[in-house]
């Protein structure tokens, strides 16, 4: 049997859900009403409901992201939230707290969250265990971490493949509510992460002015894609619940062409929905928002990966600057550019800086403000006014399912058949006068003309078969409302018999692989302390947001690391590092102040507030113990 391997789009709303489905998503995930990592990205039920209807129609998914922390106060209105969502038919929930795990729930298949710790194998079988149907994996994980997830259990395994990057391990960032009070456990993250600071050594020398220190580029595994099927992975996730359009259509186009390109060579899988998609523009990721493309570590640590510049939209090369005039610049490539594009340069500060183009006159590039850039900066595109309009047009991307078309004379009259992709199948008939046409075999082919016009429907005609045992004359008007009937009824057919797969949730006691939890499990609420209770845990420690030690806690840990991106590091770097920097290193951004602290032997960093008492190891010591 095929392997389904998806690509899972994003959807802020129900419209961009529908067009990433138009686009070639083969699932989406869109926010529930409430109790999702997004606040500001939620959806009414109705609204999921139509956008569950529209999926189903191309065999396509809809998850339901419910992944915040919850209080005991908020349980019996999320578990009440769950219900609706299972009546209207979504497939999934995309969950972080295990309270959910302990409640009576109708038989909905359940996701584990990126932010359920999800990056050993260990933790993750244990999640399959207790009935999980797929785990979104950490992305920090490299692909022969993967693997070994993939060989530990036959749990589905999504991963992102494209989008922003969290830097913090997921689900155990707290500098949001620290700084402010506003958790992204629950779904308020500050972005504090993006903010500039300075980087100051343990002797008070500031190393880096107003910096981006936090802030990294965006993930593009789109190359990768042959390698995490290989490794296990059968969900590919485009981050971006709170991009816009452009950015999810050209992102879910992209990754279509590349997975079908694979599909095409390797027989043993398959596309996890039905239909095919016409593209009427031509996708590539680096001309919608990002920060610069990384592939994070999924090859191990092998570059530097930070957006020390700007946490803002970089874009698409052009080319650099070659000449300045009094009222613009020569840029190469400046043909490729248009009147109102956004362009952005590194400025002499080391700045994220920009312009917008007025007019492009024979490689002159006159800008709607003049800045002073010298010869040989490099110039991005992170607005491109023309490919924007073009991939916002509703036909930009048209998703069809083929059908074969079967007409054919009865005793009183004539009856049309459709036949789907999939096998599904509907008929109508109508009573006629049977007449011979003066048009002879002529009258065949505008039949087979007439019917093969799908219009605005979600199909297209791969064929059309007719049958008759004369040349029978039919007026224009009986056929056109033939074709309406059968196809409308296949809409409502392919809904119908839409299989979404269920399971029940049933207790278990299985051990978790650890007996003692600290406070990032994110534990919150009494059900979840129960469900770890009964897995044989036996210390449980309050969530951050609930017994938090203002000015002297860990509010991040990290794969990402400032000492990596200074060139500083001692272990892939000592050859050419110099010097060590002298510790803490210190973060600073107004009144905010955070201490960096090292665990090179993980190789991780740890972000600390400033009050906090910390020893500092020695980074040869640390990897020798």
């Amino acid at each position: 049997m095929k392997k389904k391997v998806e690509i899972l789009a994003p959807a802020k709303n129900l419209m961009q859900g529908m067009f990433a489905i138009n686009a070639g998503a083969d699932a989406v995930y869109i926010g529930a009403p409430q109790y999702g990592a997004r606040s500001n990205a939620t959806n009414p039920i109705e609204d999921i409901a139509e956008l569950v209807r529209y999926a189903h129609l191309f065999k396509a998914q809809v998850f339901v992201v419910v992944n915040t922390i919850l209080y005991d106060y908020e349980l019996a209105d999320c578990k009440k939230m769950i219900y609706k969502l299972y009546d209207i038919g979504v497939d999934a929930l995309i969950v972080q707290d295990m309270a959910i795990m302990e409640m009576d729930l109708p038989p909905i298949v359940i996701h584990a969250s990126t932010q359920a710790n999800n990056r050993d194998p260990k933790h993750v079988k244990f999640l399959a265990d207790a009935g999980m149907k797929r785990v979104v994996l950490a992305r920090e994980l490299n692909l022969d971490q993967i693997k070994d997830i993939h060989d530990a259990t036959d749990v589905e395994l999504e991963f992102f493949v494209s989008g922003a990057l969290c830097v913090s391990f997921s689900g155990n960032c707290y500098m949001s509510v620290a700084n402010g009070e506003r958790s992204a456990n629950r779904g308020s993250c500050a972005q504090n992460c993006r903010l500039p600071y300075n980087l100051i050594d343990g002797t008070g020398t500031v190393l880096k002015t107003s910096s981006h220190l936090l802030s990294i580029k965006d993930l593009d595994l789109s190359d990768q894609l042959p390698n995490l099927i290989e490794a296990g992975v059968t969900s590919f996730k485009i981050e971006g619940r709170l991009k816009d359009l452009v950015y999810v259509k050209n992102n879910v186009s992209y990754l279509r062409q590349k997975l079908d390109s694979f599909l095409e060579n390797n027989p043993s899988f398959t596309k996890a929905s039905s239909g095919r998609t016409i593209f009427n523009f031509e996708p590539k990721m680096d001309r919608s928002f990002n920060r610069g493309y990384t592939d994070y570590f999924v090859n191990k640590r092998k570059e530097k990966i930070g957006s020390w510049e700007s946490p803002k939209s970089k874009g698409q090369y052009i080319g650099k600057v070659t000449e300045i005039s009094p009222k613009g610049y020569f840029i190469e490539n400046a043909d490729q550019l248009n009147n109102g594009d956004g362009l952005y340069f590194v400025n002499e500060n080391d700045e994220g800086d920009g312009f917008q183009v007025n007019v492009v006159l024979n490689s002159l590039v006159i800008p709607n403000t003049y800045k002073e850039i010298p010869i040989g900066t490099e110039i991005y595109r992170n607005s491109d006014a023309a490919f924007n309009k073009l991939v916002e047009r509703e036909d930009a991307t048209i998703r069809k399912i083929g059908v074969n078309l079967y007409f054919s004379e009865t005793e009183t009259g004539f009856e049309l058949k459709v036949v789907d992709e999939d096998g599904h199948t509907t008929s109508s008939a109508f009573d006629l006068e049977k007449n011979p046409s003066t048009k002879g075999e002529v009258i065949v082919e505008e039949i087979k003309k007439n019917l093969s016009r799908s219009g605005n429907t979600p199909f297209i005609v791969d064929s059309v078969e007719v049958n008759f045992t004369e040349n029978w004359f039919l007026p224009s008007s009986k056929i056109n409302e033939i074709r309406r009937i059968v196809l409308e009824d296949l809409v409502d057919v392919r809904v119908k018999e839409y299989h979404r797969e269920e399971f029940q949730i049933t207790k278990t006691d299985h051990p978790y692989p650890v007996t003692e939890l600290d406070f990032t499990y994110n534990v919150s609420n009494q059900l979840a302390r129960a469900f770890y209770k009964r897995h044989g845990v036996t210390e449980i420690e309050k969530a951050f947001e609930i017994q938090w030690d203002p000015g002297k806690s860990r509010v991040m840990t990290t794969k990402y690391c400032v000492k990596y991106e200074l060139g500083k590091c001692a272990r892939f770097q000592r050859a050419t590092m110099g010097e060590k920097v002298v510790e803490p290193l210190i973060l600073k951004q107004g009144e905010l102040e955070y201490k960096l602290k090292f665990n090179c032997k993980p190789c991780e960093m740890e972000i600390w507030e400033k009050d906090a008492e910390l020893e500092f190891i020695d980074e040869d010591e640390q990897m020798l113990k």
